[in-house]
């Protein structure tokens, strides 16, 4: 059984897009909460770190 859970950075009761994590043999899964049941993107535990040094950085204009 797959285990998902919240971005912290997600608010209380309104309508923002939010992300759920998950994790399954060395890989991060990420889905958007308000579509569990589409698509999810996978990267390997690695790849999904240098990701969020890159969004913290500011370096993706997210």
């Amino acid at each position: 059984m797959i285990t998902w859970r919240k971005s912290s950075y997600t608010g209380g009761g309104n309508d923002d897009v939010c992300v759920e994590l998950a994790e399954s043999a060395g890989e991060v899964w990420v889905r958007d909460s308000k579509d569990p049941d589409g698509g999810r993107l996978e990267f390997e535990r690695s790849a999904f770190a240098g990701l969020l040094m890159r969004v913290k950085r500011g370096e993706l204009g997210l």
